[in-house]
């Protein structure tokens, strides 16, 4: 949550010459409203179910790079469904979580008081991560092309599309989440 899977899978998929998919984005696309606007008319656990149907689509019917919401490890058939899939979890310390200005905007579970939620959620959350993870990566003080590299080094994976040092990546902060690739 907030540590830059869209960016950084976005960047992957450029590097390894496939697609990129984003479960957040394929729930807003069919409900036709914002994941907040999914929260606050229905509640969390109608975003879960939306959200496991989501990756269910994705990781059935998607090649490339996905990345998937904070929240969807929280389901045990998406963990188990994730299994033999190359998964990264990107990761940052409190510290940088509280730089990112924008961590609480349109993130219904980090509404009030978000650093003290981020703390909770990330608690609550690590253990799965780490479970379904085959690489780590950590965000703090990087680039997004700095993590994307890290992540390929990582993950054994070898770009199609080398970096050009004179096109650096300068894009927006990093969005603590998985990103799924199929093996």
């Amino acid at each position: 949550m907030g540590v830059g899977k869209s960016t950084v899978g976005r960047l992957l998929a450029t590097r390894l010459g496939v697609g990129f998919r984003d479960t957040d984005g394929d729930i807003v696309t069919a409900e036709g409203r914002t994941i907040a606007e999914i929260f606050a008319a229905d509640g969390e656990p109608a975003f879960r179910t939306a959200e496991k149907r989501a990756v269910v689509r994705a990781l059935n019917g998607h090649g490339g790079v996905l990345a998937l919401g904070g929240g969807a490890v929280l389901d045990a058939g998406t963990r188990a469904l994730l299994t033999g899939r190359r998964v990264l979890y990107l990761t940052m310390g409190a510290g940088e979580a509280a730089r990112r200005l924008d961590l609480g905007a349109g993130r219904p579970l980090l509404a009030a008081e978000p650093l003290d939620r981020w703390r909770e959620l990330m608690a609550a959350r690590r253990r799965l991560y780490e479970e379904v993870a085959t690489a780590i990566v950590a965000t703090d003080r990087r680039t997004p092309d700095e993590v994307t590299e890290a992540a390929l080094d990582a993950l054994e994976l070898r770009p199609a599309v080398p970096t050009s040092p004179t096109t650096p990546f300068r894009g927006a902060p990093l969005d603590q989440t998985p990103l799924a690739h199929r093996r």
